[in-house]
């Protein structure tokens, strides 16, 4: 077995290719847009290039045919952010079933990492944001993943941990059904909440999305901001994420709680496109969209998917949580049944509040990533990530 750096035209092709090959006959995956996969190794569409560098390989067998492949970096960034000591990142792994392949390309990482002066590295996780190709799948096989989420066989939890990777955290995806009933305690919470006159809750009006960016900066920054190193949402950052929401957006899926006016409040969703992207086959050509456009005027997809969810302090432990579900289920269950499921963006075991809040709301885990860590020098004492208070 060899392993070779991806260079060509040809290995960006073989890397692509290979997931499509090992899932051929499984039928819950459902392959990445090539476009996604290949931004986040673009220097060009990629900000973390800016304090960051990456490099990736494919392992090939005596045959030369491509059985594994793997990306490795180091995101300055996040080097010593929480940690005891510089940390780097690999992922994007993929193997056939072969310990001593998988080893190979862990070891590359590894040794790539520890030339750069990392002493751990984390995986498999993305070389950019958190809420994309984060964490290794461990339980959930079952379950369609959603757009820009790891899917992979019960089998890399093997090489992974045998490798030496202990869980640095959980990730958890919850679920319910949209028609399932809200807790009867937290809606007599949300019933009487409602009564306030002070309070209003409901999803945003087409005449307001003008000032989403302005309703997200406001909430997130009181609510998010400076925990668990969490910078402030800028007003710029804020109108980029609503930029990129708008072409899928559905204002009924947006929902706010306001006090005497002012937002204090989210539970945002979209519907969950990888439910369109699965006919695709990873290319959104004009093809690839005319089918895209096809199955959104078919409403093909049934399940959304929750991106944000945050209460400002001074309003939190009063039920707003519930009474914005109440105002979803108002809508959702009765004037627009357009979506039977709902899945939530993940949630780490280090945020054991906003697992209260989910599991009131009637979700239920229905998938486990597990993010690693692993020690180069495994004398070292291992910690787990710090949990939120």
């Amino acid at each position: 077995m060899t392993i070779k750096e991806v260079v060509s035209s040809d290995d960006v092709k073989g890397f692509l290719l290979l997931p499509v090959r090992l899932y051929a006959n499984e039928p819950r995956w459902i392959r990445p847009l090539d476009n996604d996969i290949e931004s986040v190794f673009d220097k060009n569409k990629n900000k973390t290039f800016r304090h960051g560098e990456c490099c990736r390989w494919l392992l090939k067998d005596d045959k030369g045919e491509t059985i594994g492949r793997v990306a490795a970096f180091v995101n300055q960034k996040i080097v010593h952010k929480g940690n005891d000591q510089p940390t780097g990142g690999m992922g994007f792994f993929e193997c056939v079933n072969n310990k001593e392949a998988a080893f190979m390309l862990l070891d590359q990482c590894k040794n790539w990492l520890k030339e750069r002066g990392m002493e751990a590295m984390d995986g498999p996780i993305n070389f950019g944001n958190r809420d994309r190709w984060w964490g290794l799948l461990v339980d959930g096989f079952d379950r369609d993943p959603n757009y820009q989420c790891n899917y992979n066989p019960p089998y890399y939890q093997g090489f992974f941990e045998d490798y030496g990777f202990q869980v640095y955290f959980k990730q958890f995806t919850f679920a319910r059904k949209i028609m399932d009933p809200l807790s009867e305690k937290l809606e007599a919470k949300a019933l009487r909440l409602a009564e306030d006159p002070d309070y209003e809750f409901r999803h945003l009006r087409k005449n307001e999305i003008g000032k989403l960016a302005e309703y997200l900066r406001t909430v997130y920054n009181n609510a998010w901001a400076n925990r668990a190193e969490t910078p402030e949402l800028t007003q710029q950052q804020a109108n980029l994420i609503v930029k990129q929401m708008k072409p899928i957006m559905d204002h009924r899926l947006l929902y706010f709680g306001f006090f005497k006016g002012e937002p204090v409040s989210f539970f945002l969703s979209l519907p969950e496109i990888n439910q369109i992207f699965k006919y695709v086959n990873g290319k959104l050509n004009w093809l690839g969209k005319l089918k895209f456009l096809w199955h959104t005027l078919l409403k093909t997809n049934k399940k959304a998917f929750g991106i944000l969810f945050g209460i400002v302090p001074q309003h939190q432990g009063k039920g707003l949580d519930g009474a914005m579900v109440l105002s979803a289920r108002a809508v959702l269950q009765v004037k627009y049944k357009r979506y039977d499921e709902y899945e939530m963006n993940w949630i780490g075991d280090f945020n054991p509040k906003m697992i209260i809040v989910v599991e009131q709301v009637g979700a239920h885990i229905c998938k486990v990533h597990h993010t690693y860590r692993k020690l180069f020098d495994e004398q070292k004492p291992f910690k787990r990530h710090p949990i939120l208070n």
